[in-house]
């Protein structure tokens, strides 16, 4: 058993890459009294995909997706505020509406972040460059589009097999420039109003898909459709499967009642609020790899983008991740090579949140490891322990995964349980499940 470390004043660690789940690593070992260096490149170095020199930059949507227990990603929130997540505290203080979702302005998000970390007086931001993997212990966060000198390093690591997919990002345009004549405000099944609703009518849609499949791409490297991660399919590889596809899909009306015509429209591109002020706003579920040009003339065809002003146009880029089963264990760290701890989507999680989460547990358990306490094990009942189950568990069709209930140990078969036959019943009593067992096991961490 190792000894219990009182004074935390000698304990270092390092951490690389200050993204989502860099930024909640540093967080949680500074929280432990453990010093942090915390390298990030930005903004010395920008990759394909950041534009802003902040921390925990959000490259793609500004959704951290369903905030509702009966959701699995909602439960994994819950459980990571309990643990005093920084990203949960920036999200929640830089939250705009979105229904049932928890959506953030992009820039008060990250600024928060950014700032907190400058300011702690346990970590120390350098401005640079990793291209070798430090010494442990160390938390390697640097992101699916990690630099190439250090993603060589990482691929010469012994037992590791590299993997990569591709990533988009949905345009982003300004709210006055919208034809509000043509366009009403509503959330699915009456939910509020967060939501702006572009209609479309049967012949408008048939011409827009026919436009869409016309359209030109951009070349991305390598790019191949097999390896287009499902939740961010562009539209346009969406359309090339059907073409009732969107229309079942992402421009589903259900749910949508235009309040003009009384009646559901047959197809209704949806738009989310992008920033604080209510400014600007993306185009929900429109990942593309269209030319600028392309975009601007396809994506004008949706009833209310004829004149839609660019604030930033969808792009796509390279993500790699790691074959982590057998490279490392239910709390991230590599199994040959004590205290070197792997964090983020190069992991294979796949989510804002879940990037996030993943570095709340590696700082959480690095943190307990260097303090003597041993390190942070959970069990698959909950949403954390059931995200390192699911990255450590051998699996010969390993990718990128978001957290659902599918990863999450379902309720016994009993007596008590067998009466909830509703869905939603049941997950709510799976997150209480949860949330009570983290409450416990958090409350008794340190003792």
């Amino acid at each position: 058993m190792k000894q219990r470390m009182n004074d935390t004043t000698c304990l270092h660690a390092t951490v690389v890459g200050a993204g989502l789940a860099g930024s909640e690593a540093a967080w949680q070992l500074a929280k432990q009294g453990i010093h942090v260096t915390l390298y990030e490149m930005k903004p010395e170095k920008m990759s394909p995909a950041h534009h802003s020199p902040l921390m925990a930059e959000l490259v793609c949507s500004n959704s951290l997706r369903s905030d509702r227990l009966t959701n699995a990603v909602g439960l994994l929130k819950e459980e990571m505020r309990l643990c005093d997540s920084l990203v949960m505290k920036a999200a929640d203080q830089a939250r705009v509406p979105a229904g049932g979702a928890l959506a953030v302005d992009r820039d008060a998000f990250s600024g928060y972040i950014t700032k907190t970390l400058h300011e702690h007086p346990l970590i120390h931001v350098v401005s640079e460059e990793v291209t070798e993997i430090p010494e442990s212990p160390v938390i390697i966060a640097s992101g699916p589009l990690t630099s190439d000198a250090l993603a060589d390093a990482i691929a010469a690591l012994p037992g590791l097999g590299t993997l990569h997919f591709y990533d988009a990002a949905a345009p982003i345009v300004t709210l006055e420039s919208l034809n509000m004549e043509k366009i009403f405000r509503q959330s699915r099944y009456d939910r509020g109003d967060d939501y702006l609703n572009c209609p479309m009518t049967e012949e408008e849609y048939n011409a827009f898909v026919d436009a869409l499949l016309a359209a030109e791409t951009a070349e991305v490297h390598g790019f191949e459709e097999t390896k287009v991660f499902e939740g961010c399919m562009p539209v346009e590889s969406m359309a090339r499967r059907g073409r009732m596809v969107l229309a079942f899909g992402s421009m589903k009306p259900v749910g949508l009642k235009d309040p003009r015509t009384g009646k559901e429209a047959f197809a209704v591109v949806q738009l989310r609020q992008d920033n604080e002020q209510g400014t600007l706003f993306n185009i929900v579920g429109f990942q593309t790899r269209l030319k600028f040009p392309e975009q601007k003339r396809v994506f004008g065809m949706i009833p209310g983008l004829e004149n839609a002003a660019y604030a930033r146009y969808g792009v796509m880029h390279r993500n790699t991740f790691l074959q982590s089963p057998g490279f490392l264990n239910a709390h991230f760290e590599m199994i040959a090579r004590p205290q070197t701890y792997f964090a983020g989507q190069m992991t294979g999680v796949e989510g804002y949140v879940e990037s996030a989460a993943s570095g709340l547990i590696c700082g959480l358990s690095l943190g307990r490891d260097l303090r003597g306490l041993g390190t942070a094990e959970l069990p698959g009942i909950t949403a954390l322990g059931a995200m390192g189950r699911y990255i450590s568990t051998p699996n010969h069709n390993f990718q990128p995964m978001n957290c659902s209930f599918g990863l999450i140990d379902s309720l016994p078969i009993d007596k008590e349980h067998k009466k909830i036959r509703n869905k939603a019943q049941r997950y709510e009593a799976v997150s209480a499940r949860s949330l009570a067992y983290m409450k416990e096991w958090l409350a008794g961490l340190d003792e």
